[in-house]
């Protein structure tokens, strides 16, 4: 299971406290947004779970993913493209999986920084092969709203409030990379 999460904590006892969640809940990849764990690195945070994340500010920011130990050794490629977006590749039983973590600007940002990160997403994704399994585990800061007259192909009718211009920006990434927006879809 493959899940998104967004976290502001430091490593340690907080990270451990993660592991354990996940062990819990079963899941064996996590994606973690607003982290604040500045540096570009991989540890392992206990209960046999190894963090990859990048940051650059101990105050705002910072992605990662979260990995099952046994899947560390699947680990391909880890691009770290910026404090907002980073991704992992995986071989799975013979099957490539792009594991991609994001995290929005909020709805105060400037529409430069929310024009940076939707570019540099789009950049990973069009760095991926066609083929391969991609899974985009992100916090994107943005009401789809209900309804969906005109996007029935990426999302479902079902949503909460109405659509905001965030929003927008993820139908149209949904559009552009032919995916959905699947939590709308009950």
């Amino acid at each position: 299971m493959c899940t998104s999460r967004s976290l502001a904590t430091t490593t340690g006892r907080k990270g451990r406290e993660l592991a354990d969640m996940m062990e819990r809940r079963k899941v064996d990849i996590l994606c973690v947004q607003e982290t604040r764990w500045k540096g570009s690195k991989a540890r392992s945070i206990g209960a046999g779970f190894k963090l990859f994340y990048y940051g650059v500010d101990s105050k705002r920011n910072g992605v990662g993913v979260v990995l099952k130990e046994e899947f560390v050794r699947n680990v391909l490629e880890v691009k770290r493209v910026s404090d907002r977006v980073m991704s992992l590749k995986l071989e799975i039983e013979g099957v490539m999986l792009n594991v991609v973590s994001g995290y929005a600007p909020q709805v105060g940002c400037e529409l430069e920084e929310k024009e940076r990160f939707w570019s540099e997403l789009d950049e990973v994704m069009e760095s991926i092969p066609t083929g391969e399994r991609v899974v985009i585990g992100a916090d994107f800061n943005g009401h789809v709203g209900e309804g969906n007259t005109g996007d029935e192909e990426v999302m479902g009718k079902i949503g909460v409030k109405e659509r905001n211009l965030e929003g927008q920006m993820v139908v149209d990434f949904a559009k552009r990379m032919d995916m959905g927006v699947v939590n709308t879809y009950f």
